[in-house]
């Protein structure tokens, strides 16, 4: 396991699935780790479960202020910043659209490419004086394939993945490990919410056909070590049997 003593990692859309998963077993691995969401009572409760190498920081990602104070948070709490894991994401609404509410299609854009740059302009000056640091955006199959009822959905994954690609380029030379991954679909309160839309393909799935959170969690762990050096810049499937071996997930 990619041992994280002393390191310190910002996770946003802690409150639950992938980024709950993401906080325990990076917190298990060493890491200290700040707890971003909006879900004030969730975050503080798992931070308390954690321990006090946790702190939990309220926070809409689509206001630069608020992440900017969240980073500010993670330093005067422990000093430094050494991953940034961009995984806050909202998939409503879905719908058509020629019948899609404008201001809500446009709230995913703000959370789901604005959060994520939000994160990345914060961070980057931060671990880029500190030396070094990993950032990792979580992006969709739904970045690369437009799905019926998803066009706000899929076009804020693709604007995201760009952005990921943007900022490796950017930033690479800068000692900054960027790259993102895709973790297929995993069973979380998303699922739930597309599975009762009824609309294309992926509401039909049963709930076994997901992977658990912890899986895109492990392979997180993972890609903040060097064993994952080879992706840097790139997108990374969990639906790939490779990568799920690489992060042992599967013999």
């Amino acid at each position: 396991m990619t041992d994280l003593t002393d390191k310190v990692a910002l996770i946003t859309g802690a409150s639950r699935g992938i980024g709950e998963a993401a906080a325990r077993i990076l917190a298990e691995a060493g890491a200290k780790v700040v707890l971003v969401a909006r879900s004030e009572d969730r975050i503080a409760e798992l931070a308390g479960e954690i321990g006090p190498n946790a702190l939990a920081v309220p926070c809409d990602i689509s206001r630069y202020w608020e992440v900017e104070a969240a980073v500010n948070a993670a330093i005067e709490t422990f000093g430094r910043l050494d991953i940034l894991i961009g995984n806050a994401g909202v998939l409503q609404p879905i719908a058509h659209l020629s019948e899609a509410d404008p201001d809500a299609w446009g709230q995913v854009i703000d959370v789901n490419i604005k959060g994520v740059f939000n994160g990345m302009r914060a961070a980057i000056p931060v671990m880029t004086s500190g030396g070094g640091g990993t950032i990792i955006t979580i992006s969709s199959g739904a970045a690369h394939s437009p799905l019926e009822g998803w066009s706000a959905y899929c076009t804020s994954k693709a604007g995201a993945a760009m952005l990921t690609r943007a900022a490796h380029l950017e930033n690479a030379h800068k000692g900054l490990r960027i790259m993102g991954l895709s973790p297929g679909t995993v069973a979380t309160q998303m699922q739930r919410d597309i599975k009762a839309s009824g609309m294309n393909p992926v509401s039909e799935l049963d709930w076994e056909d997901h992977v658990p959170p912890e899986w895109p969690a492990r392979c997180l762990l993972w890609m903040c070590g060097s064993d994952a050096d080879a992706f840097l810049g790139e997108e990374i499937s969990l639906r790939d049997d490779k990568i799920r071996r690489s992060v042992g997930l599967i013999r």
